[in-house]
């Protein structure tokens, strides 16, 4: 006779999210950011803002492409940004405007809250960016990463799933 605990073993248990939801909001968050001019490091809303008034290296564009798994023409389309600027710009190291600075910090802090809601499995996360989800508006969630407030909704979303809702 088969246990509850092995009829349950391929199912998502939610207690560990929330426990981790928990957690999170108990304590204290830090993100890091790697980028071949450096790490960029932040745990307050104070350390984004000093990030965001100093600019972040068009570089952080492509750190973002790879941990999102989207085309990096994808997101300068987001930015607005043709790709020979891009280009030129990254060559000369120029830094990111304030608003696009702040897009890649929250995207950052975006992604790595969604990877801990899908339970460190990126490949799961990854597919459910790029899904239409109701919950979005018939909208895929990386299609919102143009605003900020289309990344707060695509926050709003994982929050909901990270508490067992459909998302």
């Amino acid at each position: 006779m088969e246990t509850i605990a092995e009829k349950n073993a391929g199912r998502y248990n939610p207690r560990k999210s929330i426990q981790r939801a928990r957690a999170m909001k108990a304590g204290s968050r830090e993100w890091r950011l790697e980028a071949t001019e450096g790490t960029y490091v932040w745990a307050t809303q104070m350390d984004r803002v000093r990030l965001i008034r100093k600019g972040l290296p068009y570089e952080t564009i492509e750190v973002i492409s790879r941990r999102a798994n989207l085309p990096v023409k994808q997101l300068l389309n987001l930015f607005g940004v043709p790709q020979t600027t891009y280009n030129k710009k990254k060559k000369d190291k120029d830094l990111l405007s304030g608003r696009d600075s702040e897009v890649i910090l929250v995207l950052t802090e975006l992604l790595d809250f969604g990877i801990e809601v899908f339970n460190h499995e990126e490949e799961k996360f990854q597919r459910w960016l790029k899904k239409t989800n109701i919950a979005l508006g018939g909208a895929t969630p990386e299609s919102l990463f143009d605003s900020l407030t289309g990344i707060q909704e695509v926050k709003n979303s994982l929050n909901r799933l990270e508490y067992g809702n459909l998302a």
